[in-house]
């Protein structure tokens, strides 16, 4: 456990957090939403600081990031908890954890090992990932702070919802990010995630305005977000307010947790949000289908990077740029 960040201390013991537009009040002895930060006599804890429940070797294209250090491998780690309630999670048996006796079932792994562990990985990346990195921000912000001395870097892939003062602190040591941008209308927010759209709209702004590499997910679920005229009001957005070059990435919907009727997106669905946004933006992509996603000159249409399932395939640029046209591929190439 660790005292929380970002939060205010009330009246009769009880405790505002403000880390994500929650803003639980919690009571002495409750927790907030998330599960996994909670009021112990009138101060907030993180209940999950130095407990990870996962820490693998991932390709950094699996967050996914495609255009961030393409072929490098990335420590990824998590703790359990979230501050949404999607019903189609992928990973709900750690999202939804209890952390109840949190020390009997995850063994302390602290900042300096985590570090430690990816440098004997030969991992050049530390990606905060599985869960949402938000709710164990005080781990994630230590090791990231560690990390950045030892010239690794930091990745998060995120929902976004987390409030403006703590991004930008943690934007201080982050490099990269992948955001899922779950839909593009509040009543979705509302409805399946528990939350609102505008804030995770802000978190994209300051993300591109702190200089993080940037990129975006959307999970096309059928019948909930795969309006098509709501897919390309998003491309517009992303492409005025975040820049064309910011890449997108459409990923397949799975039936899983509550969500388990239904069928996957249909492939056509896919095809047609990916030929609605290359009309605004220059990078985008379809996940959870096999098979290649490649990058292609948005200048020539050469293949300048190709990838598999398993991650990087082969890696065309010379210098970050196309080699045909000598077009500067959008990106972080170290």
């Amino acid at each position: 456990m660790k005292e929380a960040l970002y939060y205010k201390k009330l009246d009769r013991n009880i405790t505002k957090c403000e880390l994500c537009p929650r803003f639980c009040i919690i009571k002495p002895g409750e927790r907030g939403l998330c599960g996994v930060r909670q009021n112990i006599k009138g101060k907030l804890f993180s209940l999950v600081y130095n407990r990870p429940c996962a820490m693998h070797t991932d390709p950094i294209e699996k967050k996914p990031l495609y255009h961030f250090m393409p072929g490098a491998k990335a420590f990824s780690i998590a703790t359990i908890g979230c501050n949404f309630f999607c019903g189609f999670c992928q990973n709900w048996q750690i999202s939804r954890a209890d952390a109840n006796n949190i020390e009997k079932h995850y063994a302390e792994v602290r900042p300096e090992k985590v570090v430690e562990l990816c440098k004997e990985k030969n991992c050049g990346i530390i990606s905060y990932t599985y869960t949402e990195p938000t709710i164990f921000y005080e781990y994630m912000l230590d090791i990231a702070r560690l990390a950045t001395e030892q010239n690794i870097k930091n990745t998060i892939v995120s929902n976004g919802y987390i409030n403006e003062k703590p991004l930008r602190e943690l934007c201080k040591v982050l490099d990269g990010a992948n955001i899922d941008l779950k839909a593009f209308t509040n009543e979705f927010y509302k409805e399946v995630c528990k939350g609102t759209l505008e804030p995770v709209l802000r978190s994209l702004r300051i993300l591109k305005e702190e200089g993080v590499w940037l990129e975006l997910t959307n999970l096309v679920v059928p019948g909930l977000n795969d309006d098509f005229d709501k897919i390309e009001e998003m491309c517009k957005w992303i492409a005025k307010e975040l820049g064309r070059d910011v890449p997108l990435h459409f990923s397949r919907f799975h039936p899983d947790y509550v969500m388990t009727e239904g069928e996957p997106t249909p492939l056509e669905s896919l095809e047609k949000a990916k030929g609605i946004a290359e009309k605004y933006l220059d990078y985008v992509y379809l996940g959870n289908i096999g098979g290649e996603s490649n990058t292609l000159c948005p200048r020539c249409g050469a293949v300048v990077i190709r990838r598999g399932v398993f991650g990087l395939v082969d890696n065309k640029l010379v210098q970050g740029k196309c080699p045909e046209c000598d077009e500067k591929i959008a990106g972080v190439f170290l």
